[in-house]
């Protein structure tokens, strides 16, 4: 499995350094996908691989310097996060994490968008190379995966219906994040799936099971913790953390790539202990009811359109 021993080697970057957010947490679910679906979305678009999570990380960064947290800056945040996808056409949905994630953990350091740029840089070199390695072989020249979300908003008769529903999911995570002060209950990669799940709603693998989500991100929330308290914040945490989150995907039968993020990111920031996994649970079961909600709205096409994979 390359994704593991690819962040390992950022975390052990991160160590020698000093500078943690070299270790950014989508990097686990971009590598797990980059790695396993080599002519997915993903692979197939390294130069936004680069560049789209380090224009959202200035302007997450930009966000968290100058504002407080609270509703205004978290609305703020992400519809810039998603403009820079949408304009840039960019598959890397993930890149909206990386707006948030400075704001949600109040990360105030300009080193935050060097670290995201190495991270990015050498995923993109690697799956050139695979891809490049893949292409002298007969046996995978030809093998081209099916697309997933296409780059955009969802195709349907009406597109923007889905926006008022994740809006409402958005406020109320960020209300809660700000009464609790469990700010993990906007953990920055249930953003990017609330984006695919309603974004991508005609194609996107979590339709039929909304539900899953909440499953899957306390698992990899809680192998993060543990992993944090057991083997602090190493290389061999880091490993461990995208093997047992991929075999947590496995284990729920769905391609949710964020999920590995969230077990990735108490090796980085310290994030309230045994409080993570239930205020990731929170958010992760508002975002499932919003979605629910919208999909008794719009029909059940959306069921039957929910095959496809995720991007």
């Amino acid at each position: 499995m390359f994704a593991p021993l690819y962040i390992m080697v950022v975390s052990a970057v991160a160590v020698l350094t000093g500078v943690d957010y070299v270790l950014f947490p989508e990097l686990g679910a971009l590598a797990h996908d980059v790695f396993t679906r080599p002519q997915g979305n993903w692979a197939r678009a390294p130069w936004m691989l680069i560049l789209t999570p380090v224009l959202t990380a200035v302007a997450g960064l930009l966000c968290s310097r100058h504002l407080p947290f609270g509703v205004l800056s978290v609305l703020l945040c992400t519809l810039a996060s998603i403009a820079i996808v949408v304009v840039l056409r960019s598959p890397i949905t993930p890149a909206i994490s990386a707006g948030l994630l400075p704001l949600v953990f109040d990360i105030q350091s300009w080193l935050y968008v060097p670290a995201i740029l190495f991270g990015t840089l050498l995923l993109a070199v690697v799956s050139l190379f695979q891809r490049y390695c893949d292409s002298r072989n007969p046996d995978t020249r030809a093998a081209v995966e099916p697309d997933g979300a296409e780059n955009g908003l969802a195709k349907s008769s009406n597109p923007y219906m889905w926006v008022p529903f994740f809006a409402i999911f958005l406020l109320t995570d960020t209300l809660l994040a700000v009464q609790t002060g469990w700010r993990a209950v906007l953990v920055p990669p249930l953003v990017v799936m609330g984006f695919e799940i309603f974004a991508h709603a005609d194609h996107c693998p979590w339709v039929k099971r909304p539900m899953i989500l909440p499953v899957a991100c306390v698992l990899t929330a809680s192998i993060g913790v543990l992993l944090s308290a057991s083997l602090d914040s190493g290389p061999l945490a880091a490993g461990c953390a995208v093997i047992l989150g991929v075999m947590v995907l496995r284990a729920v039968a769905l391609h949710i790539p964020p999920a590995i993020a969230i077990g990735l990111i108490p090796l980085l920031i310290d994030t309230g202990g045994v409080h993570y996994p239930l205020a990731v649970g929170l958010g992760t079961t508002v975002l499932s009811l919003s979605f629910m909600a919208y999909r008794a709205m719009a029909g059940e096409s959306l069921v039957s359109q929910g095959t496809g994979e995720a991007p």
